[in-house]
């Protein structure tokens, strides 16, 4: 029951309410001098707005009241902040409900054992407990097993129970005729899955412990199978011309797998198959599962794309290719050409391998009017980082206008449906010029963008955003990106791929900023993935800005991006960073070029977060260096491979940082000149477009995969908390593996 005001009145005898009533005419309400003058100016408007009558209805209430419906109204709001304290009491029983704070006493009523938070709020563990009582029914199984790793750790999970995978006598009365000592070698499929969990090959014993990842084919051994790797959307992207009726996958040109956009398993029983991890197509298993891999989404737009998806324009309007005209083949290079090309009339060829498309003959694709081609595919990168730019959720900036009212934006390219509430223009540089220097560009397609030699001029104490819509990554293609404006500009750049040429700084910007954004490391990459031009700075500061000293501030946040040139009167600050020289030995992060046989120049104040550097640094000086990776060699006219000009200032802190380098006292940071054999990064790939492009590997000493200061992985993937997902999994897993057995876990990505 409500108790409001109008209710305790209504309980009482009509003699009270007649009297207060009465009292009310006689005093002429309790409106004080202020509220009377609000009333009144309220009755008078015209065409008042919804707000302005309520508050009109509000005053005229209390006016109408007199002293006990007042006192009675006094009583109501202590009564229902009485009434909601029983109501979230009961609420308090259910951990659907329940405050925050019963969340730990409920979660030990079941026996529940709290996780490392991983940077988020205490409330995570709510669904862990609500599903602590489901997963105990099932303790012990394969599937809850997975559910565990999928949850402690975040990643996909495949749980294999080696013993039943080793070569043992079979009892005559429970045989198992699909359990043979020999694989059979006319089941190709089934080759296909040796040596990975879906193997379903017989081994003999395997004596070694599996915790250590050694041993696996035990009795006691359950194995933990997860995938660093997660497939990225890439919807409706521009693919790259290689010739007549021949393209690449990836804008950049290069050659690069195509993966399979795994499926969500419905039910916890439910144990992992091959269609549910972010797998690398194999042409095999592409072609005998074109059906599910191959075609638009299922039921609307919104709806997910299958991990494979082609288009062809066709009088004005992208046409998609149906599935019964893709043949999946082996394209690769045969000495004069691509293998299998052209396809047969009438057919498209795929090879998922190489991320190679081969138009059929029948489709004109002339070199002055090339055909369009777009492909909706997947493409594989460390899982949850959200790094570079891509189809994934990131908070939009918002600069507010010049004059504290909303900032001026447009849309590029014009939508097909046309029913935007922005205005929108067909190119970056049309709508840059419709901006006149201040406002936002907002890029609302996957596709690359043609922008040759551009110009973006910022006015005088304003902000000009190029940035993609969310869950968009557009490719802006350029021979030169120059940024200039005047005193108290800034620019902004957000979740763009930029390739092809360098990001010039030049006039008097003074800001420049770079969000969830790629510039390529070399400008662009070969057919082959190595750099076009590894000697070439992705961003460099020109003379004229350098003789202005205009250029205060460098900010980065997520990014990949190549060598950078800049004063050392500016700062640089990084956060999530990549920052790829492309060699150890090349210059990552100093001033501008030195002549030849000079010294090299002293390059911007920097602060580096949770960041890796690949190349030689030269700096002023050093703010703040934690959590990182720089890996640099020493080479000519570089005795120290990492040096700061001043010294005395600055922290470096739970970082590798190169021996010989010259940087702030350390603090426990590696390697230690102690220690008989210094801890040394390896890295899994350091060539950018490899899906494991910057990662740690797992030959990578402890004392780097756990350095940083929360116990954490040194480096750009810092942020993704790895050592403390990986406890969180060994300890669910400890509490829900069958006696007697012992697991481990591998990673196959």
């Amino acid at each position: 029951m409500s108790f409001d005001a109008e209710t305790l009145l209504g309980l009482l005898p009509a003699l009270y309410r007649l009297r207060d009533e009465e009292s009310a005419a006689a005093m002429e309400g309790l409106l004080t001098p202020a509220e009377a003058a609000e009333l009144a100016a309220l009755s008078a408007l015209d065409a008042p707005t919804p707000l302005e009558q309520q508050r009109a209805n509000r005053l005229r209430a209390k006016a109408s009241r007199g002293p006990l419906a007042s006192l009675l109204e006094v009583f109501a709001a202590e009564l229902a902040v009485l009434e909601e304290s029983f109501a979230q009491l009961y609420d308090d029983f259910f951990i659907e409900t329940c405050a925050d704070w019963m969340i730990p006493y409920i979660g030990d009523l079941v026996g529940y054992e709290p996780l490392h938070p991983l940077g988020q709020a205490r409330d995570r563990s709510r669904s862990e407990v609500a599903r602590t009582i489901a997963l105990r029914r099932r303790k012990g199984t394969a599937p809850v097993l997975e559910q565990l790793a999928q949850d402690g750790i975040g990643l996909p999970a495949r749980a294999v129970e080696y013993f039943q995978r080793l070569i043992a006598s079979q009892h005559m009365n429970h045989l198992r005729p699909m359990v043979r000592q020999t694989p059979d070698l006319r089941r190709g499929a089934d080759l296909a899955w040796l040596g990975t969990p879906f193997e379903t090959a017989q081994r003999s014993v395997d004596v070694r412990p599996i915790d250590p990842e050694r041993g696996r084919h035990n009795i006691p051994h359950v194995g933990i199978h997860l995938w660093r790797i997660e497939a990225c959307p890439r919807t409706q992207s521009s693919v790259t011309r290689v010739g007549s009726g021949r393209y690449r996958a990836s804008p950049l040109g290069h050659d690069t797998p195509l993966f399979q956009r795994p499926e969500r398993e419905e039910a916890i029983s439910h144990l992992t198959q091959p269609q549910n991890v972010p797998l690398p197509l194999g042409r095999r298993y592409a072609k005998e599962h074109l059906e599910r891999l191959y075609g638009p989404p299922p039921g609307n737009d919104t709806d997910p794309y299958p991990s494979l998806c082609l288009w062809v324009k066709e009088k004005g309007e992208y046409m998609t290719i149906d599935r019964a005209k893709i043949r999946i083949c082996h394209l690769g290079d045969d000495g004069l050409g691509w293998a299998h090309t052209p396809p047969p009339a009438g057919f498209y060829a795929i090879d998922p391998v190489l991320g190679r498309i081969v138009l059929p003959a029948s489709i004109p694709d002339p070199d002055d009017t090339p055909a369009e081609v777009r492909l909706s595919w997947h493409e594989g990168f460390t899982a949850q980082a959200d790094l570079g730019g891509g189809e994934y959720d990131r908070p939009l900036s918002v600069e507010p206008g010049p004059d504290g009212g909303p900032t001026p934006l447009v849309q590029v390219p014009v939508p097909a449906t046309l029913d935007s509430p922005w205005p929108v223009f067909p190119t970056i540089a049309d709508a840059l010029q419709a901006l006149g220097g201040q406002g936002i560009v907002e890029i609302t397609d996957n596709a690359t963008h043609s922008l040759g030699s551009l110009t973006v001029a910022v006015n005088a104490e304003s902000t000009v955003t190029i940035r993609a819509a969310n869950r968009f990554r557009p490719v802006l293609l350029i021979d030169r990106l120059t940024l200039e404006g005047e005193q108290g500009s800034c620019c902004v750049l957000e979740g763009l791929l930029i390739t092809g040429g360098p990001v010039l700084v030049d006039n008097r910007l003074e800001r420049l900023e770079l969000r969830h954004c790629t510039l390529v490391p070399g400008l662009a990459l070969r057919p082959d993935g190595s750099p076009r031009d590894p000697l070439v700075a992705s961003l460099t500061v020109t003379d004229d800005a350098l003789k202005a000293a205009a250029l205060k501030a460098l900010v980065l946040e997520r990014c990949i991006v190549g060598a950078i040139r800049a004063p050392a009167t500016a700062t640089l600050q990084a956060t999530a960073c990549l920052i790829d020289a492309t060699a150890p030995t090349l210059v990552a992060l100093m001033g501008s070029e030195p002549a030849s046989g000079s010294p090299p120049v002293a390059g911007p104040e920097l602060t580096l977060l949770g960041c890796t550097v690949i190349g030689r640094i030269f700096t002023a000086a050093v703010d703040v260096i934690s959590d990182c990776i720089l890996l640099a060699a020493p080479g000519a006219g570089w005795a120290a491979p990492v040096r700061a000009a001043r010294r005395q200032v600055g922290c470096v802190r739970f970082s590798w940082i190169p021996p010989g380098s010259r940087l702030p006292a350390p603090f426990h940071c590696l390697p230690k000149g102690e220690a008989p054999v210094p801890a040394r990064p390896v890295f899994t790939s350091l060539r950018y477009g490899n899906p494991a492009y910057g990662r740690l590997s797992r030959q990578t000493p402890d004392a780097i995969l756990s350095g940083g200061t929360d116990d954490g992985e040194m480096g750009v993937f810092h942020h993704l908390w790895m050592p403390q997902r990986e406890n969180n999994l060994r300890l669910r897993i400890a509490e829900y593996l069958r006696v007697g057995l012992s697991a481990g876990i591998f990673y196959e990505s």
